[in-house]
């Protein structure tokens, strides 16, 4: 009796409540650690898969973006990042490597043998039959003017289309005759690779121009003088540009325009209309790149 009496009244609930509250305490600053650190698990393997899907693809090639200056350098894999086919005049398709297709001033018939091609996009730096002849392209695609009002003003284009972020660089055109025609030069970033379309340039850039083509890889370039640049000048826009590859274009198969464009740097006269081109691959120093179209004269 005095025993069951003596054990009742050893049980301390003050002392049994304290143990219990610490018990749970502690329970629960465990689950606390294993939520933190469920949380930073999965914080990681975010910027973990940010870091992996960030691919030249996603890296801008022709402007340097902030968020990309921290993350170094990109390596670019030993493939063809475009295939650049040349159909005279300054209509050219551009097929990047996932195969959006580009087509530039689609030029109407008469000059050149006409070529079935199929675009996913359009642009348009001039509006006139040899450069605005939009009802050749196939496939329905997106037609990009860089002129409205039929060349009285300038659009502003910045878009893109699948793979390929598009935008234009206001020009003027004609200026061996008078001031202030404007013209539309066009900037094709393809992730790895930055082309640039010189429309009807017939002068020199300033200092916004140069910025807003940025880094360009390739220059497809006038130089047929009168209402374009003259082969002199259009050397002078490439010293500013600085690109690796020039295609000179709107030359009407003049190899005598073609020789004073190139002389004093490394040309080379490929036997077809088309160029592949690798970021991996491309020159250290600049290089002319001369393309025949079908029914165009011989280079050589």
């Amino acid at each position: 009796m005095n025993r069951s009496h003596d054990c009742f009244f050893c049980f301390d609930p003050i002392t049994s409540y304290q143990r219990k509250l610490k018990n749970d305490v502690i329970v629960a600053m465990k689950r606390f650690r294993e939520l933190r650190i469920l949380r930073i698990i999965l914080g990681a393997a975010v910027f973990i898969n940010a870091l992996m899907s960030f691919t030249p693809s996603a890296y801008s090639s022709c402007r340097d973006p902030e968020v990309a200056r921290g993350f170094g350098s990109v390596a670019y894999a030993a493939n063809v990042d475009a295939t650049i086919q040349y159909f005279g005049h300054n209509f050219f398709l551009i097929t990047t490597s996932k195969g959006t297709r580009i087509v530039t001033d689609p030029l109407g018939p008469g000059w050149y043998p006409n070529p079935n091609v199929v675009g996913d996009v359009v642009t348009v730096g001039k509006e006139q039959f040899n450069h605005n002849a939009v009802q050749i392209v196939l496939g329905n695609p997106v037609i990009l003017r860089g002129l409205k009002n039929y060349g009285a003003g300038w659009n502003t284009i910045s878009t893109s289309v699948k793979d390929v972020f598009i935008y234009n660089v206001p020009i003027h055109q004609n200026a061996e005759f008078i001031q202030g025609i404007h013209g539309s030069a066009f900037v094709f970033d393809l992730g790895t690779l930055c082309i640039a379309h010189l429309g009807d340039l017939s002068q020199k850039l300033n200092d916004q121009q140069i910025k807003a083509f940025g880094k360009v890889d390739v220059a497809l370039t006038p130089i047929g003088g009168r209402r374009t640049m003259d082969p002199e000048l259009a050397r002078e826009v490439l010293a500013q540009l600085k690109p690796k590859i020039a295609i000179p274009m709107h030359h009407r198969d003049s190899s005598s325009l073609v020789q004073q464009f190139s002389a004093g740097m490394r040309m080379q006269v490929l036997p077809g209309d088309t160029l592949t081109v690798s970021k991996s691959a491309l020159p250290p120093a600049i290089e002319i790149k001369v393309l025949q179209p079908r029914g165009a004269m011989d280079y050589q």
